[in-house]
């Protein structure tokens, strides 16, 4: 008569429950970051964004400022034409001047806007109490600033508390400058020219888990004349609805 041999339930081996633990533990932070970032980084982004054209408007009007008032005479700026009688009748811009300021005004903005995403804050000589907000230490590693988490909640009692973000900018595309003349009526038989810089450029902000490229252009005004006497017929700035050719820098790798 033959036996009936019973088979023996296997017990399952501890280690295949541990991988298989692993395995859904790595799911599961996998699927919850993703979520929570879905849902946070347009919060965050918009902090960001704001944070980043302060800081880049900063940098754009100090380098526009010294380099205008450390290189430039505005008065050289303007060429005119006169009559016999002292009249004025063309108004031009040297563009010797011009190509010198837009030149220089867009590499000063470059090598800042490269040496906070290098690290080097130090370097874009921004006033002491702007630089205040700002950890030297964390910048050198390449950290702009950070954002609280508590900030998504809206409420100005818990917008500094919670973990923070760090956030860095790394520079894409280009710098590009151009001149902009505006001309208005000024008193009687007056005109007011007023004339700006407008400089552009395109930054990458980079949090731990996204990223996002936006645009920050600033305008600064660079020097005004006033037109005294008959107004002269030809206005030749650039023409009041045209700018000047772009000057643009580009970005190396």
């Amino acid at each position: 008569m033959k036996r009936i041999k019973l088979r023996k339930k296997r017990k399952f081996d501890k280690k295949n429950t541990i991988i298989v633990v692993i395995i859904l533990l790595f799911l599961s932070i996998i699927i919850t970051l993703s979520y929570f970032n879905r849902k946070l980084s347009p919060l965050l982004f918009d902090y960001a964004e704001i944070e980043t054209q302060k800081l880049a408007n900063l940098i754009m009007n100090r380098a526009v400022s010294k380099q205008i008032v450390n290189s430039f005479d505005i008065d050289n700026l303007f060429t005119m034409v006169k009559n016999n009688d002292g009249e004025i009748q063309t108004i031009d811009f040297n563009p010797i001047i011009v190509n010198k300021i837009l030149n220089q005004t867009t590499n000063a903005v470059y090598l800042s806007l490269k040496a906070v995403e290098e690290g080097n804050i130090d370097m874009i000589e921004l006033p002491d109490g702007i630089l205040v907000e700002y950890d030297k230490k964390k910048a050198k590693k390449g950290i702009v600033f950070e954002i609280p988490l508590g900030v998504i909640t809206s409420n100005a009692f818990l917008s500094n508390l919670g973990p923070k973000v760090p956030v860095k900018l790394n520079l894409i595309g280009s710098v590009s400058s151009n001149l902009n003349t505006k001309i208005n009526q000024y008193g009687i038989n007056n005109a007011l020219i007023e004339v700006s810089v407008k400089i552009e450029v395109t930054e990458k902000i980079n949090l731990p888990l996204s990223t996002k490229s936006v645009t920050v252009s600033s305008t600064i005004p660079i020097a005004m004349k006033i037109v005294q006497g008959k107004i002269p017929e030809y206005y030749n700035v650039s023409g009041m609805n045209h700018n000047s050719p772009i000057f643009s820098l580009p970005i190396t790798e």
